[in-house]
């Protein structure tokens, strides 16, 4: 199971946000630079970057998302106010390793089958669900879609990943129970990524029994020091076999 180490951005800081809502960030301050070069020194092999303000339709951030991208030494996942072909492929070209749309999915899905076929092991959906509904525009706005009727929608698209992420347990903080993402992991076609559920390495440890589930992506642990991102790779990977004795 992959870890995504994860650094939200606004404002050119690392934050985050609280209860998910945009206007009440928790700054962190370090440099986001430094921070994802941290990460790849600890052993990631991905990192996960959300642009806050690009959700906003700012690009306040992009030459700062353009640096990391640059220098991280890791491939990056970027997600962030993606609703158009155009900004797709802007950031492709940019050199992100994947890009994640869930808001230009629910509005156009043909338009995201075809980002999926044209750009393959590049593209990952995001399903943020909240109460049973997917939620769009950094989860500010509930779509008409259900959670199975979307990923069902898209069955037989090449993505590369499905983010799946559990918004009641991530603004409330609850002790992740799975059940949503290991329900919704079994029905999707594409390997999951669970968000939203990850405060503790033992978090971590229940996901890799958890089918489907192919990686993680864990932030606000990291920053709050709850989970110490050596230990959640170590722990991430299939240990050996037990094997018997043979008297």
């Amino acid at each position: 199971m992959l870890i995504f180490p994860t650094m939200e951005l606004q404002g050119g800081r690392c934050v985050t946000l609280a209860k998910g809502r945009l206007d009440e960030p928790l700054i962190w301050h370090v440099d986001p630079v430094e921070t994802a070069h941290g990460f790849a020194a600890a052993g990631a092999s991905w990192m996960h970057l959300t642009d806050f303000d690009a959700v906003e339709g700012r690009n306040d951030n992009a030459e700062l998302v353009h640096e990391i991208i640059r220098s991280a030494g890791i491939p990056v996942q970027l997600g962030g106010g993606f609703h158009s072909r155009e900004m797709v492929e802007h950031w492709i070209d940019k050199g992100a390793g994947r890009i994640v749309i869930g808001t230009l999915a629910a509005r156009d899905p043909q338009l995201a089958r075809e980002l999926a076929k044209f750009h393959p092991d590049q593209i990952v959906l995001a399903v943020d669900v909240w109460r049973g509904q997917v939620m769009t525009e950094g989860w500010r706005s509930a779509s008409a879609w259900t959670p199975e009727a979307f990923i069902d929608a898209f069955g037989d698209a090449p993505f590369a990943g499905i983010i799946i992420t559990d918004i009641e347990s991530d603004m409330d903080e609850v002790e992740a129970q799975l059940g949503l993402i290991a329900g919704l992991a079994a029905h999707a076609r594409s390997p999951v990524i669970a968000s939203g559920v990850v405060r503790s390495v033992d978090d971590i440890a229940r996901l890799t029994y958890v089918p489907n589930i192919a990686g993680a992506l864990v932030g606000r642990a990291l920053f709050r020091k709850s989970v110490d991102l050596g230990e959640a790779l170590r722990i991430a990977q299939p240990g050996p076999e037990p094997v018997a004795e043979f008297q």
